[in-house]
């Protein structure tokens, strides 16, 4: 007799319940997709990411999964057999399933480019789901609601389907297209014009103006004074999103839209700008990761509307049937497939009514009818007072040091991305100690949500304490301790090997080192501020080239000081601007550790410098992809300097045992220690000439501009903050568009809304900046 490693017990446990338990796990998975999907736009806690993206892989597969057991079971003697009806009225709803909310069709920005194979999955799902329906036939007690339930599905389906086509790059591109315009007929005009010379008729070519043709269908008048309400918001967000949703597949604009655009937001305040940005970046993610594009539109109304029909129809006639020979537990689970798709599509309903596409539809309603106007009164006028009632943009106040500050707080079911900026600090990772950011002050349940899913990582940390505590209590005995020592070397050398051929070591680095600070207010007024300043002076293709590709140069060239930088300019115009960057980024942390006590004007700006300075290594450490078309070889620079800074505090013994346990008793910081060492070493030398270029550390070139931003005393904050922000603006246009679109799902990023506030201020290269046409015309003398 064969041995079989699976006792007869479990397996017939299987045989029970495994179709049963992949029918209850697929509805599970889509509930919760449609809850927690839209989270990932407004959260960057990797958690929830997890959490999202398990359900999404898992959704597709335990789907087609059932598919596969119900046409199996049909075939066998198990129990399951017995219902074979109830089994194949089971299928259409894995159809339903499949097709998946309408909060989520992607996870990232690839997927949008498998709608093909998607498509092939779809033909595939539904002849399994009408096989198993045919095995069934003639006498099927369940006959109309398997029809009608396959009919919804198949929409289901053929909508996720769609939405993928839709959101992909190059159906993207093409729905963006113009129709072809072959211009004036130069051919005719030609032969027009010689023929009259011919015949000795006086003739002339002459150029005229022609008035652009779109602005004779349409005139925006968006650039009226005050403040916006929310539908404000909306609609003049959904006008430029119809436009500038062309900057992810890099179009070129005309001068009519960039004049528009500018026009508005020099109008606009600093907050209501960052508002209409928000709500035009979640259009942006809606198109290229929902099914927003099939479902709102007349015929999405139809089909959906016919789906949500054949649900409810199959639910009341199944209700009314006689369920003799059928399993009651299988009744129970067709019941709740039934309320659960009716659940789902209500609540999908109630999702899209109280939509920002809703607003902009009910906003650009031409009340030119009767039934429009009604339409309005009872359903448009209430749903845009209720949306006028939400505060899109939530402030609260939060104290660093001894300053207050308005930070950005908006409640999670009505925040459009994440509120927070990232942050990574090269010389706080090569202590191996993790800085505390600017917390955002958080809710009574927010709070406990982020207890919850931070309690591993304190259990984690609570060990690793206690290991270091017996560590440190058997270091007075030589043996012991260098035996431990030798133990906790070899497990940490095991460990890093591990995580490194798992590739999963950069995930433990970024839970590790990687925090986030709270959006101050001010700061994005002071970004806004500088981006206007410098568009008032963008009326030609070329200055706004130079503009976009400053690096700091514009900044220090600057009429408004009353003393001359030009000596900084080799730390911004004659350097990479991945080497730029991280002289900086050191610089500005040595100013910000030894400078505590600027005056209440300057605070601010070292504020500022220090959240963009950390932000900017994020983008260039953590963000590879998004900065890969600036950094050069930054990747290798920030290694190379982290060992340098790593071997520097080895030497110095900073940050081991004795020394910590000295400062413990000192009280003083590690980070702000550091910087003083490194601030001492005499650098009267330059570094490249006594290392050579072997290596590509700027430790101590980092600590040269330091030192000379030291000697202008409180004005260096006003000037690296302003640095800061044009090397964040020179990232956010040469990033790639793609990027900016991808980082739209996991949070948004800082440099993403530079990145389109800059393009509604006309600094770029996406403007064909020449006003109006041109014509030519033939005129014939008499």
């Amino acid at each position: 007799m064969a041995f079989d490693p699976i006792p007869e017990s479990i397996r017939k446990v299987w045989d029970t319940w495994n179709l049963r338990g992949f029918i209850i796990l697929s509805l599970s998975l889509q509930t919760i997709l449609i809850f927690f999907a839209p989270f990932r736009k407004r959260t960057t806690n990797m958690f929830m990411m997890f959490v999202v993206w398990s359900a999404y892989l898992l959704a597709d597969w335990a789907a087609a999964f059932a598919v596969g057991l119900i046409s199996n079971s049909q075939g066998n003697d198990s129990a399951l057999a017995d219902n074979g009806d109830l089994l194949a009225f089971w299928a259409p709803f894995l159809l339903v399933h499949l097709g998946g909310p309408d909060t989520i069709t992607a996870f990232a920005l690839e997927d949008n480019a498998l709608w093909l194979r998607h498509l092939l999955g779809l033909l595939f799902q539904v002849f399994a789901a009408g096989y198993v329906f045919l095995q069934t036939l003639p006498h099927n007690k369940l006959l109309v609601p398997t029809i009608l339930m396959l009919v919804a599905g198949l929409i289901k389906y053929a909508e996720r389907t769609r939405a993928l086509y839709l959101a992909s790059l190059e159906s993207f591109k093409e729905s963006m297209l113009k129709e072809p315009d072959p211009g004036p007929n130069y051919a005719k005009l030609m032969d027009e014009y010689s023929s009259r010379k011919d015949a000795k008729l006086p003739a002339k070519i002459t150029i005229t103006g022609e008035p652009d043709r779109e602005s004779k269908t349409m005139s925006y008048e968006g650039a009226k004074e005050g403040t916006l309400s929310e539908s404000e918001v909306i609609m003049h967000a959904y006008y430029f999103f119809n436009i500038f949703r062309g900057l992810i597949v890099d179009l070129i604009f005309s001068f009519r839209e960039r004049h528009e655009s500018r026009q508005f937001f020099q109008h606009r305040t600093p907050e209501d700008a960052l508002r209409v940005i928000a709500v035009e970046l979640n259009f942006m993610y809606e198109v290229l990761y929902t099914k927003v594009r099939v479902v709102h539109s007349v015929i999405g109304y139809i089909f959906r509307f016919i789906a949500f029909a054949n649900i409810a129809v199959a639910l009341v006639l199944f209700t009314c049937l006689k369920k003799n020979g059928f399993h009651r537990f299988d009744v129970r689970i067709t019941y709740c497939l039934l309320y659960g798709a009716i659940a789902l599509d209500a609540i999908a309903l109630f999702m899209a009514i109280f939509s920002d596409w809703t607003v902009a539809t009910l906003k650009n309603i031409k009340k030119r009818s009767r039934l429009s106007t009604l339409f309005d009164r009872y359903f448009g006028a209430p749903v845009l007072s209720i949306m006028d009632l939400r505060k899109d943009l939530g402030i609260t106040k939060c104290r660093i040091g001894s300053v207050e500050y308005d930070v950005f707080k908006t409640r999670v079911p009505f925040r459009r991305w994440s509120e927070t900026i990232s942050a990574y600090n090269l010389l706080s990772y090569c202590l191996k100690e993790r800085p505390r950011g600017i917390p955002k002050p958080r809710g009574c349940l927010s709070s406990c949500f982020s207890k919850i899913v931070s309690f591993p990582c304190y259990v984690v940390g609570m060990v690793m304490s206690c290991l270091s505590s017996i560590g440190e209590s058997i270091s007075s005995c030589l043996c012991l301790g260098y035996m431990f020592d030798r133990i906790a070397h070899v497990l940490g050398t095991i460990f890093g090997f591990i995580t490194n051929k798992l590739g999963i070591a950069d995930i433990f680095d970024e839970i590790k080192y990687v925090f986030e600070n709270a959006f101050i207010k001010e700061l994005w007024e002071f970004i806004f501020e500088e981006l206007k300043g410098k568009a008032s002076f963008a009326d030609d293709a070329e200055t706004a080239k130079k503009i976009c590709e400053a690096r700091g140069e514009w900044v220090l060239q600057d009429s408004e000081w009353t003393q001359d930088y030009s000596h900084l300019m080799q730390y911004v115009e004659e350097v990479e601007y991945d080497r730029s960057l991280l002289l900086w980024h050191i610089a500005t942390e040595i100013c910000y550790q030894k400078d505590e006590g600027p005056s209440n004007d300057d605070r601010k700006y070292r504020i500022f410098s220090k959240i963009l300075s950390d932000y900017m290594l994020y983008l260039l450490v953590k963000q590879p992809k998004m900065m890969s078309g600036v950094v050069g070889i930054g990747q290798i620079r920030f290694r190379d300097t982290c060992a340098e800074a790593t071997k520097f505090f080895s030497r110095r013994r900073i940050g081991t045992a004795p020394n910590m346990k000295r400062k413990e008793e000192e009280n003083e910081d590690r980070l702000k220690d550091a910087c003083s060492e490194i601030y001492d070493v005499d650098t009267s030398v330059k570094p490249v000439y006594v290392k050579g270029d072997r290596s590509k550390s700027v430790l101590f070139d980092g600590c040269i501009l330091a030192k000379e931003l030291i000697e202008l005393k409180e004005v260096k904050w006003k000037i690296m903050s302003k640095i800061w922000v044009e090397l964040l603006s020179y990232a956010a246009s040469h990033c790639r568009a793609e990027t900016h679109a991808q980082v739209l799902s996991k949070g948004g990023e800082l440099v993403t809304f530079v990145w389109l506030l800059m393009a509604h201020f006309g600094i770029g290269e996406q403007f064909q900046i020449n006003e109006g046409h041109a014509r030519a015309k033939l005129i014939i003398g008499k």
